[in-house]
């Protein structure tokens, strides 16, 4: 009897080490939702005793929960496509939530708020493996955006009603936007017309603003009088200002995989937005970059939504909302880096050339590299680097495995092919975006289905691979674009007003050389807001077939517009009432065209 006591109590004792070794909740480690305090540190001590005793999940009892910067964590990343070393000299970023060095693990965050108070990224996810993080939103008690509506506009006098999360004084005249421990300094304003879901660059019309009298009638309205142009400042539209300096992100996820973020609602995000750099597997599902329900602001992100910068393996992202951003929803890419030395036969020198993406970690051991003509983007060798030295922030030694190839040359550039990703889209909404709605520039397999893209300010779809500006690579080799809606896009971009545009910047075209291939456009309906559809330029086989277009109501036909392209297949397009279909070809042959239109140029 006292032996089957033995081993029954050894079995409770196990199957309760069992539960507490599963999961634990901040709660026990000092953390109080709705209580207003500070939940940095004990979030911290949590995540601390999760990876020491490898706790598979971290569990937040539903409430808010407000993190500070004073007990954040502080460490350096270099983030790609953020800021220059004028801009922001010190890499050292304030971080809410770090994960680093953890696998197997979930955040569970049975729909609690997270409330980040001054300017941090909200959570990092650096070097692990097979995480999670579910059921979460996240805001900023004063984002770094501030708004307000005009209320009356005469060309003497306009009147503003500030939002309550935007906080401002007038010192010396001069209208100052401030937070918690920071004030704006520069700016970058665009304005949203609300009742049509557009929105156009402002700078002009605010710096105007910024050099009249300005006063402040009552609580949260000012007044600035002067000289004005009244069909800048419509009454009811929203002006929305930041400080244009990245000096951190939404959030950070460097050097892991198989990443999974689902159910999150990115209320705002300071900065670049979700960065992923150097990661590989990517899944993100129901995430809403949106400004919370009810609370009157309409800008959720400072700058992009989702940013993929030499990612590898699948991204996939499904039934994600992009409202409300300054720049675009979702870029996927790798990057361009210069010869700058061939210091040996199998080694070379290599520079990051954007002022805003450096000092990361961009090769590695056994990796693929393309050589590649900057002016035609044309791959002219392959490489597999043997060993990587740091040589400055900006530099990095490659020593390759073979002699580098006879006919590649200083100047021109690599890319690493490698970290070069999978990326599928569905069942997505992008709105109130004055910029691109999706970049995407990969060679591996990209599908983008089932989406709304409802009034983007520029192209819906942007396919590029530059060496000379961004220096965003690469070449497309496989995609698919189908059963999407395109309602208005372009405004923004006119006469380039196309709702995808297939633009690589290679600046001298090569006879017999496309930078991508193999793009199908099919079964999508375009509602243009006027007749420019489609632009591509350097392309091999792409086909645009069985889509719907309707121009808009001056147009007199739907454009179509092919530079140097080849095998291009344009058949059973319906244009609505009775608009032509329109195809303009440049620099290439028209026997490399196949169409049932009836209009070509």
């Amino acid at each position: 009897m006292r032996s089957l006591l033995t081993v029954l109590f050894f079995i409770i004792a196990l199957s309760v080490f069992g539960q507490r070794a599963g999961s634990v909740s901040v709660s026990e480690f000092g953390a109080v939702p709705d209580s207003h305090q500070d939940a940095t540190a004990a979030i911290a001590k949590a995540l601390a005793y999760c990876k020491k005793n490898s706790v598979a999940k971290l569990i937040f009892p539903k409430g808010q929960y407000d993190l500070y910067p004073e007990k954040a964590i502080k460490k350096e990343y270099f983030i790609s496509n953020t800021s220059t070393e004028e801009e922001c000299p010190s890499k050292i970023k304030t971080i809410g939530i770090l994960l680093e060095g953890m696998n197997d693990f979930t955040i569970e965050g049975n729909g609690s708020m997270l409330l980040y108070h001054g300017k941090m990224i909200s959570f990092v996810i650096d070097n692990c493996r097979d995480i999670t993080i579910k059921n979460l939103a996240v805001d900023y008690a004063r984002p770094t955006m501030s708004e307000f509506t005009i209320v009356s506009a005469t060309n003497k006098a306009i009147e503003a009603r500030v939002h309550p999360d935007s906080w401002f004084k007038i010192e010396s005249d001069k209208l100052v936007w401030y937070g918690e421990d920071w004030r704006g300094i520069n700016f970058h304003c665009i304005r949203m017309d609300t009742s049509k879901q557009m929105m156009f660059y402002a700078n002009d019309a605010y710096k105007v603003l910024t050099r009249a009298k300005i006063t402040q009638t009552a609580p949260q309205r000012l007044k600035f009088e002067g000289e004005f142009k009244v069909s800048d400042y419509p009454v009811g539209n929203v002006f929305t200002v930041r400080d244009p300096i990245r000096d951190q992100v939404g959030a950070f996820i460097a050097y892991s995989k198989d990443i999974k973020l689902k159910n999150l609602s990115m209320h705002y995000m300071h900065g670049l937005g979700i960065v992923n750099q150097f990661t590989e597997n990517i899944s993100i599902e129901n995430v809403f970059v949106e400004p919370k329900a009810g609370s009157g602001r309409h800008i959720a992100s400072f700058a992009d939504g989702l940013h993929f910068s030499g990612c590898k393996g699948k991204i996939e992202v499904l039934n994600c909302r992009f409202d409300g951003l300054h720049d675009d929803p979702i870029n996927v890419h790798g990057t361009h880096l210069k010869i700058t030395s061939i210091k040996a036969p199998n080694q070379i020198a290599v520079k990051f050339m954007h002022g805003q993406t450096y000092g990361m970690k961009a090769f590695f051991k056994n990796d693929s590299i393309a050589f590649v003509n900057p002016a035609t983007l044309e791959i002219v060798g392959y490489g597999i680097v043997q060993s990587v030295t740091r040589v400055t922030e900006r530099e990095i030694s490659l020593t390759l495995k073979k002699p580098v190839p006879e006919n590649v040359s200083v100047g021109q550039v690599v890319e690493n092919i490698t970290w070069t990703p999978e990326f599928s889209l569905r069942y997505c909404i992008f709105k109130n975006t004055n910029t691109r709605g999706l970049l995407v520039t990969t060679r591996r397999k990209v599908v983008i289905e089932n989406n709304l893209f409802n009034r983007v300010g520029m192209h819906a779809i942007l396919i590029s691979n530059d060496a000379s500006s961004w220096y965003e690579s690469g070449p497309v080799q496989d995609m698919i674009i189908r059963n999407n809606t395109f309602n208005e896009c372009g405004y923004n971009s006119a006469p380039d007003s196309y709702a995808i545009a297939i633009a690589p910047e290679n600046h001298e075209i090569k006879e017999g050389y496309y930078v991508h291939r193999n793009i199908r456009i099919e079964n999508n309906k375009f509602n243009l807001i006027g007749s420019q559809l489609m632009t591509a330029k350097s392309t091999d086989e792409l086909y645009f077939i069985h889509n719907q277009i309707k121009t808009g109501k001056e147009s007199k036909e739907g454009t179509l517009q092919l530079q140097n392209c080849r095998a291009v297949l344009a058949l059973g397009n319906l244009v609505a009432d009775n608009i032509p279909f329109g195809i303009k070809i440049d620099k290439m042959e028209r026997k490399q065209l196949t169409t049932d239109s009836k209009l070509i140029r």
